[in-house]
């Protein structure tokens, strides 16, 4: 038996335990590209990490205070303009029609009244960890799924007649001790469990008793895993829900391993169990801003991306040995370079090898507006041998990396840059 734990509007219910008077009113959380660590002066950044792991991205921040007209305004040519997206909305504001991914100044022009919070990244990641460990001590077997999502197996444990009350249980504690609600899908297989907890939302608990009935008439973009991509190639076929699905097992096969694992997911007879522990399998920092010309200015930007790119991997004391940069840019243009680098991570080679990537793939004379650097394929789960030529020269350099790891952790990643940051 699973039950799947999904906080529900994540973010705006973290934004209401520590401010009541968010309460019970149409109130949403809004973000843009946090582009403050681009800043000259001084901005102590830190890094938040606590959940590692594959499940949740880790935080930089900052203690510096925002309000709406600090973060969501722009003064461009002396007209004021409000950037930025909504990240979360309460149900109060979806009543208005305000939804996810939706421009701020839209959401405000159906919902006047809408009260919108700057992200508080510090706050989730905390408050996710402590759910995590709540939970942690109530089930034998949990897996973070994500920043606000949790499968929790039950099997053995709780006889199935007891796992509903269990679960109207859990969600009451977890209200009372953390002012957070939650809705909780039962099942006994993994992903029909998360699908249930759609049917329990908001702060509701759901059981599927019987998968067949359940998923009958449940259209295929319900279903977790089935992207807009996939859901095309279905209706192709003239598969339309869940139920259609069962209907065409010999398709599913023909799919190979891909096909049949979502046939047998759909289906509940998938098997899957609780994944305990993932291992971070790549690194990455992407940010988007306002169109740039300048290169010396695009390429200042990706050193600063670095640097915080390696203050990550000397955190959790891996090898990466596959380095990623792509460049975005105005007219739908992306330039992009990967490279397999069998050396000695340090923060120097890093810097030495995106300034040469850079060099490879900029485009002159055509704005860039979005930087993603990602690094991946860590040598310690691939075993790689190590470049002999340049090893001394590494690990010196490596070292050096880590001892400047541990005056940024005390006093800020901006606090030692290096001269192409400047």
């Amino acid at each position: 038996m699973f039950l799947h734990i999904d906080i529900d509007s994540f973010f705006a219910s973290a934004e209401r335990s520590v401010d009541p008077s968010l309460k019970g009113i149409p109130m949403a959380v809004g973000g843009r590209s946090n582009l403050e660590i681009f800043n000259k002066k001084r901005t102590y950044i830190k890094l938040m990490d606590d959940n590692s792991g594959a499940f949740v991205a880790p935080v930089f921040y900052s203690d510096q205070k925002r309000t709406f007209e600090s973060y969501f305004i722009d003064n461009i040519e002396g007209r004021k303009k409000i950037r930025g997206i909504i990240t979360t909305a309460s149900y109060e504001a979806r009543a208005h029609g305000v939804k996810t991914a939706m421009p701020i100044a839209q959401a405000l022009q159906l919902c006047p009244a809408l009260v919108v919070v700057p992200s508080n990244y510090p706050l989730y990641h905390k408050l996710s960890h402590q759910i995590h460990t709540f939970i942690a001590a109530h089930i034998p077997q949990v897996e973070q799924y994500s920043i606000d999502e949790f499968f929790g197996d039950v099997s053995g444990w709780k006889k199935e007649e007891e796992v509903y009350a269990f679960a109207k249980h859990l969600q009451s504690k977890l209200f009372e001790r953390f002012d957070i609600p939650v809705s909780i899908g039962i099942s006994k297989a993994k992903w029909i469990a998360k699908l249930a907890t759609e049917s329990a939302k908001p702060y509701g608990v759901y059981e599927v008793k019987d998968i067949d009935v359940y998923i009958d008439n449940i259209p295929i973009k319900e279903f977790p895993g089935i992207g807009r991509g996939f859901q095309k190639r279905l209706m192709d076929h003239y598969i339309y829900t869940l139920g259609d699905v069962k209907k065409h097992k010999k398709l599913f096969e023909s799919w190979k391993k891909p096909g049949m694992q979502l046939y047998r997911r759909v289906i509940g007879i998938d098997h899957e169990s609780i994944s305990t522990k993932g291992e971070r399998k790549s690194i990455g920092i992407s940010r988007t801003f306002d169109a740039i010309d300048d290169m010396d200015e695009i390429k200042r930007r990706i050193m600063i991306m670095a640097r915080h790119i390696v203050h990550m991997v000397m955190a959790i004391e891996v090898n990466p040995t596959r380095y990623y940069l792509k460049i975005g840019y105005m007219n739908g243009v992306r330039a992009k370079k990967t490279l397999r680098v069998e050396r000695v991570f340090s923060e120097r080679l890093f810097k030495a090898m995106l300034s040469d990537m850079y060099d490879e793939i900029v485009q002159r004379n055509n704005g860039a507006i979005k930087l993603t650097l990602n690094v991946s394929n860590f040598s310690a789960q691939r075993k790689k041998t190590f470049s002999l030529m340049d090893f001394d020269e590494d690990l010196n350099n490596h070292r050096l990396s880590k001892e400047v790891k541990k005056l940024r952790d005390r006093f800020g990643l901006d606090i030692i840059k290096t001269g192409d940051e400047l």
